[in-house]
This record gives structure tokens, C-alpha cells and sequence, in this order.
């Protein structure tokens, strides 16, 4: 059974209204909508009402498609004469699905237009919508992995993994696009990183109470052991979970020497203090009620497989799989930043603006 929804519909343009307030939108900018079949028509009635009040100028790209989580990725607006030139001439995009690795939006960025990507359930937005502090955690998680040469992860299951830092891309996000170029999504908060290519090394090992995001969504039932070596998954050993790997990533193969979907992509973990630890468990498999709290449960590490074309590399498959991990100790350089789950490094760490309650 769904559980009622929460937020007052008539208060999302309030918060659309604070959100673009929070990216800092003026009267004298023009915003981009790029919704798609699957975008409900609350949202860009909302974000509509919200640009009205501010004065800025505003229009909706709709894209004859309909997006999944399943199979990330897609360059419809390339089949859209104009819509190129129409990002980047835009000073603000909101897009209604996943861009990241999208040759269209690097080219905005290169033009100094920023994007917010809006992929949740007003509740969630409601909940997560960036509080004070959460940027400046950010940016300093990221100047501090930025510096990292070496990220190592351990855990009592057995994880004890290590890789190379320093040739990709750092990126953090903080819930709200208010700089010229910057990618974000709204109720987010997490730093991510790419390993060296060819770096990665080790084991991790998923347990009991771990988690799926991508592009499943649901706890792991039982204990899975990957083997990497030299950056690429070599050995999957488990049951179910295990299973649903192995089957994800061979299905996604191009041909059979094709390994991309086993390579080692993201790592990194969350900071948003509003993030509530037990929402898979209360919503089940709604993805709607996961999508930016699964990245952002403070302390928690995320490992992730497949593409890095994000962060400068070439690998850009659609077999991406998101597996937040609990309970690990993160180290940068030798110094631990986040002990068994829980972050130690007080840079790193931003305040709730709210009590939060497990199911909620």
C-alpha cells in the first residue's frame, strides 16, 4: 500500500520558489525546463509559479521520452534541432531525469550554464532541500579529496580496498546549482570521486543491511565479495545479490571482450544531515523516495561500477550500479574521515535543521 503523501500540493512552488532563491536565480536570467514523458505537470507548474515570482524568463523543453534508473544515460536532445544552442545560451537548466555523462550538458557547462537536476518526491524535496552549512561541508570534503593521493576503505565484513586519486575529477554536490558550470541536484548532499584508471584494488565486501540505489533498489539480503585488480571487478561470490551483479554487467557488455561494465567508477560518500537511514525500508523499492537520499546518509560509502566519462575518462556504459555501504572506516591518505559509518572529520560534517525520526 502507498503511503500518503505528506507535503501540501500547494506548498511545492514554495519550494521551488526557495530553491531557486538558493541558486541564486535573477530577474535578468532565462531558465531551461527539459521534462520528459514521465515528468509530472506539478513540477513545472511549480517551477513556473516560482520563476513568475522571481521575474526571470522561463520555458519547458519536453523530450518524447520517458526516462528509467535502470539503463542511466541518453542524448535525446540531440534529435531536437536548436535545443544545444538553447542550453547553452540558457543561464540555468532543471532537468527532470539523469544527465550526468551527457555531451550536451558539458557543453552547457562549458558555457557557463548550470544545472539542477529535480528527480524526487515532494516530500523528499521538502525534507532535503539544502540546510545551512551543507555547502560549506561540501566543498570542503572535496578540497580535501582533491588533495588525496589515495583513498583506502575497510570494514569489519572483510572490505579492504584502496585506490589512486588525483587524475579525475572530484565533484561534490550540495543540493543547489549556484555557480556558473556547477551540476547538482536537489536533496542531495555527497562527494564523489573517480580512482585512477587502472588503480583499484582489493576487496569489498557488501553485508546484510547494505544497500542498492542504482539500479535496483533494495537492501542486500546477504553477503557478496567482489575481487578488483588493476580496476576492474574480477570475481563476484555470493548469492542473490552476487547474482544480480554478475547478470547486470554481462547483459550490458557490447561484445564479449568488453569489461567496461565491471570497471570501478564513483567512490565517495554522504554528508546531508536530513538524510533518514531506514527509507528503503519504509518505501520499499519507490525510487522517487530514494534517489538523492540514497547518496546522501551521512557516514555512508558508496561504491559504484561503471562508467567515469563524468570525470574526464572514456568509459561511458550505461551498466551503472550505486551501492551505498554502512558501517565502513574511510581513509585519505592514511587519515580516517569517516570511522565505522560515522564521520569524524568535523569539515565534513553539516547540522539537521530539524529533529529526524526513523520512519518518517
Amino acid at each position: 500500500m502507498l503511503r500518503p503523501r505528506e507535503t501540501n500540493p500547494m506548498s511545492l512552488a514554495f519550494l521551488y520558489r526557495k530553491e531557486l532563491e538558493l541558486c541564486k536565480v535573477r530577474p535578468d536570467e532565462t531558465i531551461v525546463v527539459i521534462s520528459n514523458l514521465a515528468t509530472p505537470a506539478e513540477y513545472i507548474e511549480a517551477a513556473f509559479a516560482a520563476a513568475a515570482e522571481i521575474g526571470c524568463g522561463i520555458y519547458e523543453m519536453k523530450l518524447n521520452a520517458a526516462f528509467s534508473t535502470t539503463h542511466i544515460g541518453g542524448e535525446h536532445v540531440w534529435h531536437t534541432k536548436g535545443a544545444i544552442e538553447a542550453i547553452e545560451a540558457a543561464d540555468m537548466v532543471i532537468a527532470h531525469h539523469i544527465t550526468l555523462g551527457t555531451e550536451w550538458m558539458a557543453r552547457g557547462r562549458a558555457a557557463g550554464t548550470r544545472f539542477l537536476m529535480i528527480l524526487d518526491h515532494p516530500d523528499v524535496l521538502a525534507r532535503m532541500q539544502s540546510p545551512p552549512g551543507l555547502k560549506e561541508a561540501s566543498t570542503y570534503a572535496r578540497e580535501k579529496v582533491a588533495k588525496a593521493k589515495e583513498l583506502r576503505v575497510l570494514s569489519r565484513a572483510g572490505t579492504d580496498f584502496r585506490c589512486g586519486l588525483g587524475e579525475l575529477r572530484t565533484v561534490t554536490q550540495w543540493g543547489y546549482a549556484d555557480e556558473p558550470g556547477h551540476v547538482d541536484q536537489w536533496g542531495v548532499g555527497h562527494v564523489s570521486t573517480w580512482p585512477n584508471i587502472g588503480s583499484a584494488e582489493g576487496t569489498v565486501v557488501l553485508q546484510p543491511g547494505d544497500a542498492w540505489v542504482l539500479p535496483y533498489v533494495r537492501y542486500v539480503e546477504d553477503f557478496v565479495h567482489l575481487d578488483i585488480e588493476k580496476g576492474v571487478i574480477v570475481n563476484v561470490e555470493g548469492k542473490t545479490d552476487a547474482k544480480l551483479i554478475r547478470d547486470f554487467c554481462e547483459a550490458h557488455r557490447k561484445r564479449a571482450e568488453d569489461d567496461n561494465p565491471w570497471h570501478v567508477s564513483h567512490l565517495g560518500w554522504g554528508i546531508h544531515p536530513n538524510a533518514v537511514l531506514d527509507q528503503i525500508a519504509v518505501h520499499g523499492p519507490d525510487i522517487s523516495k530514494l534517489v538523492c537520499t540514497g547518496r546522501a546518509w551521512p557516514g555512508s560509502f558508496l561504491f559504484s561500477t561503471g562508467p567515469n566519462a563524468q570525470a574526464g575518462g572514456t568509459n561511458d556504459t550505461a551498466a551503472h550500479i550505486d551501492l551505498p555501504m554502512f558501517g565502513t572506516t574511510v581513509l585519505l591518505d592514511n587519515e580516517v574521515v569517516i570511522e565505522e559509518g560515522r564521520i569524524v572529520d568535523h569539515g565534513m560534517i553539516a547540522e539537521p535543521v530539524y529533529p529526524l525520526n526513523v520512519a518518517s
